[in-house]
């Protein structure tokens, strides 16, 4: 005989207690229990529940090796009758033995009706450190439930693959949003698709009469960050700083030569230069700077309320005045073939002409933005790693431990994204100037360049030559989080791997690198993307890109987009009219014709309204309340990384403190540790 005490943490989520039984079987090295109840009078797992439990071992099994939780209705009915599958929020176990120190059993997971669940004690396990035989086949069944659990399909041909399910019904407990969350997200967008309906702006297809009458969607909801774009987005000055700290903030490169289609002359930029240089000096002193749409060029382009829509393909030459004066625009070629009928568009020009010309470049980045920097780098690829993560990983896996927070609803976000944003007919396609087949192309064609470095932000930043332009708060800042992260997952490596050894010996970890790069980037051995992993400090590296590009990344690249767009010309999800072929033929109104028409201009905005704030049910970056992790050695880096990421808060909002327009999206407490909206 064996008195165990058994303690049991529900958690505190809504819907998080269970009517149902709970009973649990004790396995050992010799043997395992029968299934042990866990009863009181009363009734048991309420949510934020505590609860101790004596049970009675009729044998000795040995040392634990395993707990399995089981669950089942109980005999009466419950009282609220016969309703659907009672689910359990399980955070953790706590099994005191007869003798020895108390073993901590880590769940964080829902039991949906009646099953069983095996736990691991809490102790991170790489497959190599797990010699008995009994948990180096839990291992291997848990691996196998997954993989048949969550399954590769793909969605469009040359985009990585996703989860294969088609709507967030369909989607298992572990992965949804929760009940506050869920519905939090749905009363954001209803209020404001009512508030325009009410405005009667929802379903007007026309053109919108005014720049002012514009101000009417504008006025819906409102940031201090939207109100500064209203007031400026006419300037040169707010125009360049949108390419270094504006949603789209990873074009931007040093240009040492001028590309040979794009034919700018030292007379047309000398009243910006002004006198005593000129643009050889300039290019070799490195003080000029492109941004290059070329991947925009011949794009397929949509149809929206039965008219045509446009798109171009723009190169902007950007100019950096000595003494850390702003960032300027020099000129701007609206398709990648200079000629007759493609202007060099100047400063200098009339004012709607070059309005116009920044325009086009803005609707330029909307596109690329949204189809390629958000959609399929901060999205697509997190789920990637996602399922990879689920699959490939068991719980007990130092790196699913490490991992896991940051995958925190990604596959909910996604599956409804694939309902309701990119899907045949929904607001890509009704109110974008590319629609799906443009979005498709252009991630099809970006998957085909798509390079390792691009995803390592140091690498990025030394590849495009822009360590040491001025005023460039998306690099300062997430080169400090990219240190952060990367002195944390060195530190957590070295727990569990003591060699190069020993990631090599790791089958488990091998097995998630060769399927993320053969699911997500389709094999493709030109991407640079590692299909396998020799030392550490190569594992230190694709960790910290991972997690960096679920968290920061995304931030950086999401939390803005209602700030940049609120004021619809700032950023035009489609323009209705060509790009201009000659100069002097800009007019007012035709500016306004060339804008995208009220209806999809409301469609757009409320979708960006959603993308932007997490709807509720938050965890900033570094923040696990999940403890899986049990170790003490694990637990101290997690506290030096919080202590790291409040440190960089600090120096962050102290330098906002000086800025006429503050660079919030990558303040650690604003991060969010996944891609979960």
């Amino acid at each position: 005989m064996a008195e165990f005490r058994v303690r049991v943490s529900t958690g505190e989520a809504c819907g998080a207690g269970t009517w149902d039984k709970v009973s649990v079987t004790i396995v050992g090295t010799r043997g395992e229990s029968p299934p042990l109840a866990l009863d009181h009078l009363g009734k048991e797992f309420t949510a934020g529940a505590e609860e101790d439990f004596e049970v009675t071992l009729p044998q000795d099994v040995g040392p634990v090796l395993l707990l399995r939780v089981h669950k089942a209705p109980p005999a009466l009915p419950r009282p609220l009758g016969p309703l659907a599958p009672d689910a359990w929020f399980c955070r953790r176990f706590q099994l005191a033995p007869p003798r020895g120190a108390p073993l901590r059993f880590p769940c964080y997971q829902w039991l949906e009706g009646a099953g069983s669940l095996v736990l691991r004690e809490g102790t991170a396990k790489v497959s190599w450190a797990d010699h008995h035989p009994v948990l180096q086949q839990q291992r291997q069944e848990e691996l196998q439930a997954r993989q048949e659990m969550y399954q590769w399909k793909t969605y469009l041909p040359g985009w990585p693959h996703c989860l294969d399910e088609v709507t967030v019904k369909d989607l298992d407990l572990n992965i949804k949003y929760s009940t506050a969350k869920n519905t939090n997200f749905y009363l954001r967008g209803y209020s404001a698709f009512t508030e325009l309906k009410i405005k009667g702006l929802l379903d007007r297809k026309g053109l919108w009469r005014s720049l002012k009458e514009m101000r009417r969607i504008f006025s819906f909801r409102t940031t201090p960050a939207a109100e500064y774009v209203f007031e400026h987005w006419r300037e040169d000055a707010f125009f360049a700083s949108q390419f270094l700290n504006g949603l789209n903030p990873v074009l931007i490169r040093r240009c040492r030569y001028l590309p040979k289609n794009f034919p700018v002359t030292d007379a047309m930029v000398a009243p910006v230069l002004g006198p005593g240089t000129s643009l050889q000096a300039e290019l070799e002193r490195g003080s000029l700077f492109l941004v290059d749409h070329g991947i925009l060029s011949g794009i397929k382009t949509n149809v929206v309320n039965g008219r045509p829509q446009f798109s171009a393909a723009p190169m902007t030459l950007l100019y950096q005045r000595p003494g850390c004066g702003p960032l300027l625009p020099l000129a701007i070629q609206l398709s990648q073939t200079p000629g007759p009928n493609s202007p060099i568009f100047l400063p200098s020009d009339d004012k709607w002409d070059w309005l116009l010309a920044k325009t086009w470049v803005r609707n330029a980045e909307f596109s690329i933005h949204e189809a390629l920097t958000h959609l399929l780098h901060s999205h697509l690829l997190p789920e990637v790693f996602t399922l990879a993560t689920l699959r490939q990983l068991p719980h007990c896996h130092p790196l699913f431990k490490l991992l896991i927070p940051h995958t925190r609803y990604t596959l909910h976000i996604n599956t409804l994204a694939r309902e309701l944003l990119i899907a045949p007919g929904q607001v890509v396609d009704r109110s974008t100037g590319l629609g799906i087949g443009g979005f498709s192309e252009l991630i099809q064609r970006n998957m085909e360049q798509l390079n390792y470095s691009v995803l390592c932000l140091p690498e990025d930043i030394r590849t495009r030559g822009v360590e040491d332009i001025p005023g460039y708060y998306y690099r300062d800042d997430g080169m400090q989080i990219w240190g952060a992260v990367e002195r944390f997952v060195s530190e957590m490596i070295g727990i569990y791997y003591p060699s190069d050894m020993s990631v090599r010996d790791d089958r488990e970890l091998q097995a998630w690198v060769r399927e993320i790069f053969s699911e997500g980037f389709l094999s493709r051995e030109s991407s640079g993307m590692p299909s396998s992993l020799e030392t550490r400090e190569a594992l230190v590296q694709y960790v910290t890109m991972v997690i960096f590009t679920c968290s920061a990344k995304h931030s950086s690249v999401s939390a803005g987009q209602f700030d940049s767009c609120a004021w619809m010309p700032n950023l035009p999800p489609t323009m209705q009219l060509p790009p201009p072929t000659s100069k002097g033929q800009a007019r007012p109104e035709g500016f306004i014709a060339t804008l995208p028409p009220v209806n999809a201009t409301c469609d757009v905005v409320i979708a960006l309204w959603l993308l932007s704030k997490e709807p509720g049910d938050r965890r900033p970056l570094g923040t696990y309340p999940d403890e899986h992790f049990t170790e003490e050695a694990p637990q101290q880096s997690i506290a030096a990384f919080q202590s790291h990421l409040a440190q960089i808060s600090r120096g962050i909002q102290e330098r906002n403190r000086g800025l006429a327009l503050p660079y919030t999206y990558l303040d650690p407490p604003l991060i969010e540790n996944s891609v979960s909206i």
